[in-house]
């Protein structure tokens, strides 16, 4: 699958490592432009290309934000990703460390109005890059060890393709739900946030 992330910071620079190693293509913006990612496609190798951010999203079957929140608004065209699966990976802190408060909202909410007609997905927002960077392949993390990683979204099939791309990472998907309630479970703030669950702690967390 070819693969575009928006964002090209330790975290987004990460996640496009991980995926090259799977056999994935990845299409790669910033905010700065294509000849500032010069150096990780010269890492990355013929897999990784580079492109402006709505460049990105044409080109790509599946699209990852991992900027930050507060430029996702006006990133893109809404045209050139209605139907498109989008995860976001974003975060709503209004300061360090500190979540936003959104009046009770999920942050992709938000992200699924300023884009209608996008299948938002909200993953890969609660692991740290360095743990994201070897949990997949770690020795060890077979089977129910795999650490989790959690899908929320209102789009079976959208789920559906953005679990299998966890799954091909060495990861567990695990769903935590619709994008309302589910987002909030993992966003900033949610009880899910920054923990580091295997899939069988996470499945054992969604039933309690």
């Amino acid at each position: 699958m070819r693969l575009g992330i928006i964002g090209t910071g330790r975290i987004g620079s990460t996640l496009a490592r991980i995926l090259v190693a799977a056999d994935h293509e990845v299409v790669l913006a910033n905010s700065r432009g294509p000849r500032s990612i010069g150096p990780l496609l010269a890492e990355l190798g013929p897999a990784a290309s580079a492109a402006h951010p709505a460049e990105a999203a044409d080109r790509s079957e599946l699209l990852v934000l991992m900027v930050p929140f507060d430029g996702v608004r006006g990133l893109l065209p809404q045209d050139a990703v209605r139907d498109s699966v989008i995860v976001d990976a974003t975060n709503a802190f209004s300061g360090p460390g500190a979540p936003r408060e959104l009046g009770g909202r999920g942050s992709s909410e938000l992200v699924a109005e300023w884009y209608p007609g996008a299948r938002i997905v909200k993953s890969l927002n609660t692991m740290h890059f360095e743990t994201l960077a070897v949990a997949g392949t770690e020795p060890g993390r077979e089977g129910s060890q795999r650490l989790a990683h959690f899908v929320a979204g209102d789009d079976g099939k959208a789920k559906e393709i953005v679990a299998g791309v966890l799954t091909d990472l060495g990861f567990a998907p695990v769903d935590t739900g619709p994008l309302h309630s589910g987002g909030i479970l993992q966003q900033p703030g949610g009880p899910l946030f920054n923990r580091s669950l295997t899939e069988a702690q996470a499945l054992a967390w969604i039933s309690h």
